[in-house]
């Protein structure tokens, strides 16, 4: 899973879910604690972008109503500010199905593709015949 994704998902399951479960309207997610949690020393940047970042609004039905922190935008002392869109907002039921998407990708491209998979299972059923 790439540190983008990794980020998104911590961010969603630690903050995002929470707050819409309390039913606030806005929360705050400070990237420094986000580093710390996910053990990402260095990837400051990664965590600021994957925050900050258009895909990680819209799957939440986020909008972003303030950032804090220096004008650089790259800091563990960023704070995102955010708000329900209310027609978009989230449900634990649509963030599952999500996560389950593309789960088994790694395991057939390892298996040479969907295609050759189901290829050989094809032929691994039907019994060899005889004089062919």
């Amino acid at each position: 899973m790439a540190n983008a994704d990794q980020i998104r998902m911590h961010a969603t399951e630690k903050y995002v879910l929470p707050a819409h479960r309390q039913g606030r309207k806005r929360f705050s997610i400070r990237v420094g604690d986000v580093v710390r949690e996910l053990k990402m020393v260095g990837r400051v940047p990664a965590v600021c972008s994957a925050l900050g970042g258009n895909k990680f609004l819209l799957s939440n039905g986020l909008r972003l109503a303030d950032t804090t922190g220096p004008k650089s935008g790259q800091s563990t002392t960023v704070t995102y500010t955010y708000e329900f869109v209310e027609a978009d907002r989230p449900s634990e039921h649509d963030n599952s199905w999500k996560k389950l998407r593309g789960m088994l990708k790694d395991v057939f491209a390892e298996l040479g593709g969907g295609e050759a998979y189901l290829r050989d299972e094809r032929r691994a059923f039907y019994p060899p015949e005889e004089g062919r």
